[in-house]
């Protein structure tokens, strides 16, 4: 993605927090086409140290894993939240709008998952990023049933090769960070995440 210095961030925990905090992710594949094929997906995020891997699945009748198959590379996008800002923030006139986000690329090497058993494993770590209550009624549904369910979705292990993390929050703008902070804590769902950001990163406007 385009990256400016100013609003690229190293720090690997702001990736992880954006990651897991908005894990219904964009998987982009070349199709046989060579067009971007995109499917909008939920992933765990397993870190594992010195990488990290990104778990998931989609249906068998999604041509994704094929592709995935035949071309290992990949993308995943993740995106975090975003708003509007107006230029009314500034202590000036002489300004536009724009629209600030917060986003993770990342490029992946994908490997499948077939054996049933290390699908139900990647299941369950889905399972207990969104509802860990719900793994017991997954057990007592019976081994025919969820052999069913296994087979018919395709799973697999994207692991991350490069990372890239944009936190755009008009961080080069000091003059309009306590305007827009103000105007953002007041504001939507995504304002207010934005908001809490601003405060992690410390642009209060100081």
């Amino acid at each position: 993605m385009y990256l400016t210095p100013q609003f690229k961030s190293e720090d690997r925990e702001h990736a992880l927090a954006l990651m897991r905090g908005h894990p219904f992710a964009s998987l982009i594949s070349p199709d046989d086409a060579g067009l971007p094929y995109v499917t909008h997906l939920p992933l765990h995020v397993q870190d594992e140290g010195l990488g990290l891997v990104l778990l998931g699945h989609v249906a068998k009748p999604n041509p994704h894993w094929r592709y995935l198959q035949a071309r290992a590379q990949a993308v995943v996008t993740f995106l975090g939240p975003h708003a509007y800002m107006s230029p009314q923030v500034y202590p000036d006139l002489v300004r536009v709008p724009t629209w600030n986000y917060l986003a993770v690329h990342a490029t992946v090497q994908a490997t499948l998952v077939e054996d049933a058993a290390a699908k139900d494993a990647l299941l369950k770590k889905l399972i207990g990023d969104h509802e860990p209550a719900y793994a017991a009624q997954w057990r007592g549904l019976g081994e025919d049933y969820a052999h069913r369910m296994l087979a018919g979705i395709v799973a697999f292990e994207l692991r991350v090769t490069t990372l890239q993390c944009k936190l755009k929050l008009n961080q080069h703008r000091p003059e309009a960070h306590a305007a827009m902070k103000a105007v953002y804590a007041a504001g939507s769902e995504n304002e207010r995440a934005l908001a809490a950001w601003m405060d992690r990163l410390d642009l209060h406007g100081n």
